[in-house]
């Protein structure tokens, strides 16, 4: 896996997941950039929806706070190109986990389904 995906940091599923585990300061928010319905039939739990072409509205007002964006595999650019974005917004923690939600599936972790 690579450690920095053209300029951005990734993170692992198994890492996102143990980093969801810790709650306390900072809670990391989570986007999948993926369709609508994509995100209904399976998610990382807790994850937000949003468009690729998302407003800076759409983020948390705390431009520190931790971000993870996903889509749906490692091919897929609709991620690192949102994480770019948020990063142009002045975001300072943004990675990206490549693996994507098939990648998070494979590595048997949970999900939530539905609206």
């Amino acid at each position: 896996m690579f450690a920095m995906l053209m300029g951005l940091k990734s993170i692992a599923p198994r890492e996102l997941h143990a980093l969801q585990g810790h709650s306390g300061q900072g809670a990391t928010t989570v986007v999948d950039v993926n369709a609508r319905h994509s995100w209904l039939k399976a998610r990382v739990p807790g994850a937000i929806n949003l468009p690729p072409e998302f407003e800076a509205a759409m983020l948390p007002a705390d431009r520190a706070a931790p971000l993870v964006f996903y889509c749906s595999n490692p091919l897929c650019r609709k991620a690192p190109q949102a994480a770019r974005k948020a990063e142009k917004l002045g975001y300072a923690d943004v990675r990206v986990m490549s693996a994507g939600i098939t990648g998070w599936v494979g590595a048997g972790l949970p999900v939530e389904s539905g609206g």
